[in-house]
């Protein structure tokens, strides 16, 4: 048995010409209904979480998403769970069930970047390659993964690297796990090390992220701690941030409120490279945590996932 959550996105989404463009979903037995040939892949159950365009999504909707999810995985009559979610959070929804628990039966998550309306509508296909992914051997123990194209990411390391070709999702730096081939998934790399999810109570926060630019100042991050129980940094390059951010961030560091170190380049970690002031070594030096390879996104979860179960921040961002 495969659980199909809908959470709504581009891949159930149809012209709306009221609104002017893409708006009006489909529910999940609606799709199964126009492309039938999805109940030959496996044994399906629908489950109509919602229908939340990607922007939509909010870390409470999440959260109650993955606990949707987490119910299913506990059923024993449950093999797998495919989540159809909007492409412009879905890298975050995927991250965050992937860090906040753990299961050896396969959650992939998939959507389309056209709709039902469009020629060339990737929904159906997509769907399909995340079914036949999540019912195979080859995702067993793998954590969470995401199938798009034909291919497979680990929900760990994807991100969406464009705004609206078909092959928008990439692995920076990594690539592919593997490809759906012949209607089966072949994986071809390991998944990366240090990935493994760990259960956790609930999401802490506020927490922000405050992104570092040429001529940037402290005054996004004093607003940010008004209500902030953390904050995430995108720094520059190797984790380096303009002289007039550092006064800020020792703002916050004098709270007590953690502030993490991210990188806003798509490849490579923050390191400690540059002793110059706003650089990476001198942001240690104050008590800032390194985020290593993550992005601010997934960063921010793992603060929040950090905060809401109590413990020390320093404990998420070991990888």
């Amino acid at each position: 048995m495969i659980v199909l959550v809908f959470t709504g996105g581009t891949i159930s989404m149809r012209h709306d010409p009221a609104a002017g463009g893409a708006g009006r979903a489909w529910a999940g037995r609606d799709i199964l209904e126009m492309v039938p040939q999805l109940n030959d892949l496996a044994s399906l159950e629908v489950d109509d979480f919602g229908a939340f365009p990607g922007p939509h999504m909010t870390t409470d909707l999440m959260w109650a998403l993955r606990n949707r999810i987490r119910t299913h995985v506990m059923r024993p009559d449950v093999n797998g769970v495919v989540v159809t979610h909007g492409t412009d959070s879905l890298e975050e929804s995927a991250y965050l069930v992937a860090r906040s628990f753990a299961s050896d039966k396969p959650i992939v998550f998939t959507g389309a970047m056209r709709t039902s309306s469009d020629l060339g509508w990737d929904g159906p296909a997509n769907l399909g390659a995340a079914i036949r992914v999540a019912a195979s051997d080859a995702a067993i123990a793998r954590g969470v993964l995401v199938v798009m194209g034909d291919r497979i990411f680990a929900g760990v390391d994807v991100t969406k690297a464009h705004t609206q070709m078909l092959e928008a999702f990439e692995s920076p730096g990594l690539g592919p796990l593997g490809v759906v081939d012949d209607g089966r998934g072949v994986c071809r790399r390991a998944m990366p090390a240090g990935a493994e999810g760990r259960d956790a109570p609930a999401l802490g926060g506020p927490v922000d992220i405050v992104f570092a630019y040429a001529g940037a100042t402290a005054r996004l991050l004093d607003a940010a701690r008004v209500e902030g129980q953390g904050v995430v940094v995108a720094g520059m390059g190797r984790g380096n941030v303009p002289p007039e951010m550092v006064p800020g961030i020792e703002r916050w560091i004098g709270e007590g409120k953690p502030v993490v170190l991210a990188s806003r380049t798509l490849r490579g970690r923050v390191g400690r490279t540059y002793g110059y002031f706003g650089g990476g070594r001198r942001l240690s030096e104050l008590g800032v945590i390194f985020g290593g390879s993550r992005r601010p996104q997934q960063a921010r979860i793992d603060l929040m996932l950090a905060l809401g179960a109590g413990v020390d921040p320093r404990k998420f961002f070991e990888r």
